[in-house]
């Protein structure tokens, strides 16, 4: 009877350890004490479980308000302590459902909330619930996009700074738990929002809007319900500019055309709302022709001349002398700017905006006596980007985002500089 009663402890007792959860497992209970630092659960009638310590993960809000009498997941840390206890863990747990709701925001594109934590010269640090995921410039929303004249990284560094302690809403573009990596976008909370108010508009729509900021590759214009638009600088004017502050300033009400519609990025065409001067210009000069204009640019390769407000031309340094020219000393040593002079029309090509021009009175150069004048070798302006959107003058390098559960200190921000501001300088 002794040996039957013992073999029946020994069954039971090997059955109770079968069915103890094995470290690392997911376990649920109900919590029947918090006290002292510490919260002991009830799991599945078989033992206590004891959370405490670093183990308690109070980041998460699953775990931040835990009351007597809740059903709650925890991870097995040991099977049993030194008091009996099953030794249990909210922090790994949280961690696990934490990247799993992660995943799911991921899966359906769902907006969250964020708080950026810290920023580096490649995009901003944001918690988002227990996690700090990593947000690269490019994915900031156009309001909060450094245009930074020059494209100066330490300027950059100084503008994204300045969102330090600001929430903002995120959707999560990926994510993979193995490395704690997490990639967060304004962007695409801001194209979602957006996307309605686009469908109402087409390519070839007119609109009319305000200058909102200036950098060198061209104007962003605001317009509509909050839309924002670029025009590029070889879309401003049908003239040849080496900056739009030559022609517009900040707070400028202009007129635009919609020239392409690419998800959220909007380009945009002032220029093509007036017609081309270039389209009738060999009825007003005629190669050949002697013709006053006036000097307003001088570069190292020769004078830009003004013949009418829409016409300009270009006398080449080989141009402007019987004698070999140098360097841009020379030509600024014989010419001044706005100085008016005369010169000979020398070859016309419309269709690319390009009239070449000989200093008047020049002794014509034998060699080309019957020759074509060669065309001015006027530097093109670069065509507007089509798939990418404009980048700061030199787009910072993102740097890796630290592991989630080692969000780095953030250090003090300096004084705030808006970068639009810095773009209208």
């Amino acid at each position: 009877m002794a040996n039957t009663t013992q073999s029946d402890f020994a069954t039971l007792l090997e059955d109770y350890f079968a069915q103890l959860p094995k470290v690392g497992e997911l376990v649920s209970g109900t919590v029947i004490s918090i006290d002292n630092g510490a919260v002991r659960l009830d799991v599945n009638g078989l033992i206590t479980g004891l959370v405490r310590g670093y183990e308690l993960f109070s980041e998460s809000s699953e775990y931040s308000d835990i009351n007597v009498g809740d059903a709650v997941e925890a991870t097995v840390v040991e099977q049993e302590n030194e008091t009996g206890e099953m030794e249990l863990s909210f922090r790994i747990a949280g961690q696990q459902r934490v990247w799993k709701t992660m995943q799911k925001y991921c899966d359906d594109e769902l907006v969250v909330k964020g708080k950026v934590i810290a920023a580096n010269k490649g995009g901003l640090m944001i918690k988002v619930d227990a996690l700090v995921g990593f947000m690269p410039v490019s994915q900031l929303a156009p309001e909060h996009y450094p245009r930074v004249q020059g494209g100066d990284k330490n300027r950059i560094l100084e503008h994204l700074r300045s969102f330090v302690g600001m929430g903002m809403d995120v959707k999560v573009l990926d994510l993979n738990e193995q490395d704690e990596k997490l990639i967060v976008s304004e962007k695409a909370v801001w194209e979602d929002d957006q996307k309605a108010v686009l469908d109402s508009y087409s390519i070839g729509d007119i609109v009319e809007g305000q200058i909102s900021a200036l950098t060198s590759f061209g104007a962003f214009m605001k317009f509509g319900q909050g839309l924002e638009g670029l025009i590029h600088i070889s879309e401003i004017v049908w003239q040849r500019i080496d900056h739009p502050k030559d022609v517009l300033k900040v707070g400028d009400n202009v007129k635009a055309q919609i020239i392409d519609l690419n998800k959220s990025k909007i380009y945009l065409s002032m220029k093509r709302l007036v017609d081309d001067p270039w389209k009738s210009v060999k009825e007003t000069y005629k190669i050949g022709q002697e013709v006053e204009g006036e000097i307003h640019k001088i570069e190292p390769f020769g004078l830009m001349v003004k013949l009418d407000e829409d016409i300009h031309g270009l006398a080449h340094i080989s141009e402007v002398s019987n004698r070999a020219i140098r360097d841009v000393k020379e030509l600024e040593d014989m010419f001044t700017l706005g100085q008016k002079t005369t010169f000979e029309i020398l070859n016309i090509d419309a269709a690319e905006h390009r009239l070449g021009l000989r200093l008047g009175g020049l002794k014509k150069k034998a060699e080309k006596s019957t020759e074509e004048a060669p065309k001015a070798e006027e530097p093109k302006v670069e065509e507007a980007p089509k798939e990418e959107e404009p980048k700061v003058e030199e787009e910072p390098k993102e740097e890796e985002s630290p592991k989630a559960e080692e969000a780095p200190k953030v250090e003090e921000a300096p004084k705030e500089e808006e970068a639009k501001e810095e773009a209208a300088e």
